[in-house]
């Protein structure tokens, strides 16, 4: 059966409201939304398998044989490497004290208020998580950007911009695509962050003593795969401090023409490299930056028509790969 155009860019407000017709988790997903721009990016799809995806990436294309008149051609088969990609669950649970949150006006948006705390600090542990997390480091965890991009020898989408120390930061490019890089999620579960209403229940304080709590528990199972290794490159060792080793241009046309040219393709940086390529934008010999307006926060930068978007999960204290 043919895909859906619509399924190959769907983004995580898109596959919730297929999933949740009441729009309750959707209107999670429009706040995550607000506060990383890699959640709202990156295409969702469900993992092939319960909590891990597996991906058969070709890796040698089959070759012909010139052939002479009355003669052979040799035999030849395409390869291919099995990938295993792993899902994590990121989950907080809050109990607050039945009495306090009857004394607000409004109790019910009291809860809200508080609900928002949790679902502002799981987003940012789920775009740390994007970026940086590692599952051979940590098993409970998925697999994010960085490790698979640590290897400026060994890897050709790895550009080193000559930094050295551990006050370091980079800038990832990603081409988001079901075919390139994307999140998946469990297969039959909820897609996105979940809140679970538990109500009414007794709970423990420090001391081991109950008193009655609303519950809620907040969760978000989700992993990364990526399809086609040029889909994902980075900008390593970038200076954030100082004149020199800082963002450079060539570097990221070099790595831009490395990688995959889909219509899903972002650059992620921090503010403070933001800061470097908005300076460099400033330059009236440049050719490469243009800027078109957004929505409320301003005027979009764009590097050879790839948005370049601020993600401040983005550390400014790397240590240098080589």
């Amino acid at each position: 059966m043919a895909m859906d155009v619509n399924e190959q860019r769907m983004s995580l407000v898109e596959v919730i409201k297929r999933h949740d017709p009441d729009g309750n988790l959707a209107t999670i997903a429009e706040v995550l939304n607000k506060q990383n721009d890699m959640v709202a990016d990156a295409v969702w799809r469900e993992a092939n398998d319960n909590y891990s995806n597996k991906t058969v990436r070709r890796s040698n294309l089959p070759s012909g044989t010139w052939r002479k008149f009355n003669k052979g051609v040799d035999n030849s088969a395409s390869e291919t490497v099995e990938l295993i990609d792993v899902i994590g669950i990121l989950e907080a649970h809050a109990k607050n004290d039945v009495d306090l949150i009857n004394s607000f006006k409004d109790p019910q948006q009291a809860r809200m208020d508080e609900a928002m705390s949790f679902i502002e600090g799981l987003s940012q542990d789920m775009a740390t998580a994007m970026l940086y997390g590692d599952a051979a480091a940590d098993p409970e965890k998925f697999t994010g950007l960085a490790p698979r991009l640590d290897d400026i020898a060994a890897t050709a989408n790895v550009i080193n911009e000559g930094g050295t120390g551990s006050d370091l930061s980079s800038a990832f490019v990603v081409d988001w695509g079901v075919n390139t890089c994307y999140m998946m999620y469990p297969r039959n579960s909820v897609v996105g962050l979940e809140h679970i209403d538990m109500g009414k229940g007794l709970v423990s304080d420090s001391d081991s003593k109950e008193f009655l709590a609303y519950r809620d528990i907040f969760k978000w199972k989700a992993g990364m795969v990526v399809k086609n290794h040029k889909s994902i490159g980075r900008l390593a060792n970038i200076e954030t401090t100082g004149t020199s080793n800082l963002f450079d241009k060539d570097n990221l046309i070099t790595l831009l023409n490395r990688m995959t040219k889909g219509p899903g393709r972002r650059i992620y940086v921090n503010e403070t490299v933001m800061t470097q390529m908005e300076i460099a934008f400033n330059d009236i010999t440049n050719r490469y930056f243009t800027k078109e307006d957004g929505l409320a926060a301003g005027p979009v930068l764009f590097f050879k028509g790839v948005p370049v978007r601020q993600m401040d999960a983005l550390t400014i204290t790397e240590t240098a790969l080589t």
